[in-house]
């Protein structure tokens, strides 16, 4: 496999199955389903680099404990290797996305102030966004983290997201 390749698992994604749903849109003559394509392919990027993180802090840390140093980065090393070629971009669609899906969601600030809605939605989108010029910063200048170098902190990033994402509803 080519570097090219996780730009092409999500180019074939996109040239498969954006058409597909703006065909079924045109049918509908302007039914509002962009918002529910644009809000699955961010979850689903979502739950990959996530996912990622997951088993990175997880799992793959505690390699050290059955293998020797030696066998440890080479496992290590099999594994990311591909993850190098899909994780970044998911995690870019999931701002990307989650950028238009802000700019929907996000309403009107009253002139009382903001909602909670509207506040923990400014939280998760400060974090959604450091994690995306993060991972933008790494991909495409080859810019590592001064601060935070493991995953541990985009790890604890995510957490707070999907806990903010239970709450903010309620």
């Amino acid at each position: 496999m080519n570097n090219k390749t996780g730009q092409i698992y999500i180019l074939t994604i996109i040239k498969v199955f954006i058409p597909k749903f703006l065909y079924i849109q045109k049918k509908l003559k302007g039914f509002p389903i962009t918002f529910t394509i644009i809000h699955l392919i961010h979850f689903f990027a979502v739950f990959i680099y996530g996912g990622f993180l997951f088993v990175d802090n997880l799992f793959m840390s505690k390699m050290s404990q059955t293998l020797d140093e030696e066998e440890t980065k080479k496992a290590r090393e099999a594994i990311m290797m591909h993850v190098r070629k899909v994780v970044p971009w998911a995690l870019l669609i999931a701002v990307a996305s989650g950028i238009y899906l802000i700019g929907k969601v996000f309403g009107p600030i009253s002139e009382d102030g903001l909602s909670s809605f509207q506040i923990m939605l400014s939280i998760k989108a400060f974090f959604g966004l450091w994690l995306g010029v993060r991972g933008f910063n790494q991909k495409f200048f080859k810019i590592n983290p001064f601060l935070f170098t493991s995953h541990l902190f985009p790890f604890l990033c995510v957490v707070l997201i999907i806990f903010l994402s239970q709450i903010m509803y309620a």
